[in-house]
C-alpha cells in the first residue's frame, strides 16, 4: 500500500518535472525560413568558392585580402580606388594566366622543382636542376595552355564578380537588370568554364595548383 502510494508520488513529481520543459521547447522559436535573397547570397557564395578552386592559389589569395583594402571596403569615393582596383584585377588576371603555364616535377632526390614552360621545354626556375633535353620536351607549351589560361582569366573574372567590395566599387546602386546580370553572368561564365575544365583537363601541375604524385 505504502509503495503503490510512493509510486503514484514519484510519477507525480516527474510529471511536474517534464511539464515545464515540455512548455519551454514550444516557446523555443522555430528556425524562421530563409528569404530568396539570403538563399541566391548562399548559393552565390557556393559557387563561388567552387570556381576558387579551378583557379591557383595565390591568385585567388592576393585578391581576397587586397580587394577589401584598395575598394575600402566597397566605398570607392574617388577616381583612384577604382583604377587601383582595376589594376589590381589586371594583375590578377595576369597572374592566373602565367601561373597556367607553370609546371612542376621532382628532381632524383625526389624535391619538387617548378618551371615555366616554353616552346623549347621547361625552363626550371630556379636554375639548380637541369633537365635532359628530351624530357624538357614534353613541358612544350602547347594550344590546351593557351586555352586554360583565357578560361583561368574567365573563371577568375567571374569571382571577381561574386565579390560584394568589386561590385559596390563600380555598381554603387546598381538597377534590376544590373543585378540579375551580376548573377547571371558569372554564373553562366562558371558553368561553361567548369565543363570545359572537366571535357578538356590538363595535365599540368604548376605553382599555385595540386602537385603529382610522380
Amino acid at each position: 500500500m505504502d509503495s503503490n502510494l510512493q509510486n503514484q508520488e514519484a510519477g507525480a513529481i516527474i510529471r511536474e518535472i517534464q511539464q515545464p520543459l515540455l512548455e519551454n521547447e514550444s516557446i523555443i522559436p522555430s528556425k524562421p525560413p530563409k528569404t530568396p535573397t539570403q538563399k541566391a547570397i548562399r548559393k552565390t557564395f557556393k559557387i563561388s568558392s567552387h570556381l576558387a578552386n579551378l583557379l591557383p592559389t595565390g591568385s585567388v589569395l592576393t585578391f581576397q585580402i587586397l580587394s577589401p583594402v584598395f575598394t575600402h571596403q566597397g566605398q570607392c569615393r574617388t577616381i583612384t580606388s577604382q583604377v587601383t582596383t582595376l589594376a589590381l584585377l589586371a594583375f590578377c588576371c595576369f597572374l592566373c594566366f602565367l601561373l597556367s603555364f607553370t609546371d612542376s616535377f621532382r628532381d632524383p632526390r625526389g624535391k619538387v622543382r617548378y618551371g615555366l614552360a616554353t616552346f623549347q621545354g621547361l625552363w626550371v626556375i630556379d636554375g639548380s636542376v637541369r633537365m635532359e633535353a628530351e624530357e624538357a620536351a614534353n613541358y612544350r607549351v602547347k594550344f590546351i595552355d593557351f586555352f586554360h589560361a583565357f578560361m583561368s582569366i574567365l573563371v577568375f573574372v567571374a569571382v571577381a564578380l561574386f565579390d560584394k567590395n568589386v561590385v559596390k566599387c563600380f555598381f554603387p546602386t546598381p538597377s534590376e537588370e544590373a543585378k540579375e546580370l551580376l548573377v547571371a553572368v558569372p554564373v553562366g561564365i562558371g558553368v561553361v568554364c567548369s565543363l570545359l575544365f572537366v571535357t578538356f583537363p590538363t595535365k599540368r601541375h604548376g605553382i599555385g595548383f595540386p602537385l603529382s604524385r610522380q
